[in-house]
């Protein structure tokens, strides 16, 4: 039993010059939830090597014990500079899948192919796929046997339109999770901005925003014990 990780590669916010990739917290809470449980736990990028992380998410979590620990986790460290590239994965050695958010993935991970594979053969099997915010981009491009939006009639959630507009990157980002899974027929659901809100549907898992992550992880440990 084993639960892959996969991370963004992206490092760069659209053409504001500023940095992103990452969002801790959407990382840190539910690998250690699953480190603490004696799962395996891998990492993964499309491009593999080190994970960009957002500066923003250091400054929102650098009081916590969650950075403290973080911080001195030289295991961690090392995982997270040689992350396993996501075309050398294969589905037959992973349980579950989890895709943190931040706004990278918006770049990378809504168009990587053997992301999108991985994705449709998890679902199709019903072994547990996680996304967590921005990261239910994941989700917009992978089909359903059929050809149709794997989020068709999906009860499914993600960073929301109302969220994007609070940080001011509405503008900014290439597209809305919330907007374009509503466009693919999803029923989408969320809870007010920055409260935690999970949703469950069969084999997918999907969390709102840094505030649901802790839940998205418990949820899947969950699913693996079923």
């Amino acid at each position: 039993m084993s639960i892959l990780f996969v991370l963004t590669s992206h490092a760069t916010l659209g053409d504001t010059g500023r940095d992103t990739g990452l969002w801790l917290e959407e990382f840190l809470a539910p690998y250690y939830r699953f480190v603490d449980a004696g799962l395996p736990v891998s990492l993964s990028s499309p491009k593999g090597g080190s994970v960009p992380v957002d500066p923003a998410s250091i400054d929102a979590l650098k009081d916590s014990p969650l950075y403290l620990r973080y911080q001195s986790d030289a295991t961690l460290a090392e995982r997270m500079n040689g992350t396993a590239k996501l075309s050398s994965i294969s589905a037959s050695d992973v349980s579950a899948l989890v895709y943190p958010g931040g706004h990278g993935p918006l770049w990378d991970l809504r168009t990587d192919p053997h992301s999108i594979a991985l994705i449709e053969s998890f679902i199709s099997s019903g072994k547990p796929v996680a996304t967590i915010c921005h990261a239910g981009c994941a989700l917009l491009n992978a089909r359903q046997g059929d050809g149709s939006p794997l989020v068709d009639g999906v009860q499914v959630t993600a960073f929301s339109d109302s969220e994007e507009a609070a940080v001011g990157l509405e503008k900014v980002v290439p597209y809305l999770v919330e907007t374009d899974m509503k466009a693919l027929g999803a029923v989408y659901s969320k809870s007010g901005d920055w409260e935690s809100h999970v949703v469950v549907s069969g084999a997918l898992i999907t969390g709102q925003n840094p505030a649901s992550s802790l839940g998205v992880a418990e949820e899947v440990i969950k699913r693996l014990k079923a």
